[in-house]
């Protein structure tokens, strides 16, 4: 462990015994990397599981959605692009997606200076962008995720819109938006950031969350209508599916 963070390095053997599994079941989905944690963040160039883990995936021909803030995801084009070819999709989804691939880079914002304050040790947004031409040139389905957009610094509608125009100019193949949940060490990492940088809006946040991990349903419903009518105005798909 180094600076708080674990590596697993028997992942790549865990991941081999389970799709084995699955595979003479002929249980094919979607593998997830990852929902919970950065796939290719700076020990990955170093320690390469996520890279073991795409080999066993393309060896047992599942499909994989990466989910990633990271660049580094272009080093494993030679892996990806033999998944995209060969995965096995489940039948419900081969008509509305048809892709083994799946590629969704995540932004909070496309302000550089809100980006150091909230991840400071995330790539540059405009390393992201590139990543995300790099890969449409090179064929994948490629999408961006806005989430979470941060109440009040990165969610007003002319923000909204900025963001809708950037990925169609991208041609990226769909989006989505998710609004900020909180709650325990994070929620109160996030007010101590608030308090020092943005401190003129920490009582509008308790007030946005109610002593609540997420934001009322009020802001919920706003929010929806606003990226739903930007995504109709530009011709852009909201959602995967």
């Amino acid at each position: 462990m180094k600076n708080g963070l674990a590596v697993k390095i028997n992942a790549p053997m865990l991941l081999k015994k389970e799709l084995s599994k699955r595979a003479r079941n002929k249980e094919y989905g979607f593998i997830a990397l990852s929902s919970a944690s950065e796939p290719w963040m700076y020990m990955e160039e170093k320690y390469r599981i996520t890279r073991k883990c795409l080999e066993i995936i393309a060896n047992y021909k599942f499909p994989v959605h990466c989910l990633t803030k990271s660049p580094l995801i272009l080093r494993d084009v030679d892996i990806l692009k033999k998944i995209d070819e060969n995965a096995i999709l489940p039948e419900d989804l081969r008509d509305k997606i048809g892709n083994g691939v799946l590629i969704t880079f995540s932004f909070s914002t496309l302000d550089e200076s809100i980006r150091k304050i909230f991840e400071p040790n995330a790539p540059r947004i405009k390393e992201r962008l590139s990543a995300i031409k790099e890969l449409k040139k090179l064929g994948f389905k490629v999408g961006i995720a806005f989430v979470p957009l941060l109440p009040f610094i990165s969610d007003s509608e002319e923000e909204i819109e900025e963001m809708v125009k950037i990925a169609k100019n991208l041609s990226v193949d769909y989006v989505f938006f998710g609004d900020l949940t909180l709650y325990g060490v994070g929620k109160e990492i996030y007010f101590k950031v608030l308090e020092k940088h943005f401190p003129k809006l920490v009582e509008k946040y308790k007030e946005l969350y109610r002593d609540n991990f997420s934001v009322n349903r009020e802001y919920k419903n706003k929010l929806y209508r606003i990226t739903e009518h930007m995504c109709k105005k530009y011709n852009i798909k909201w959602g995967i599916i």
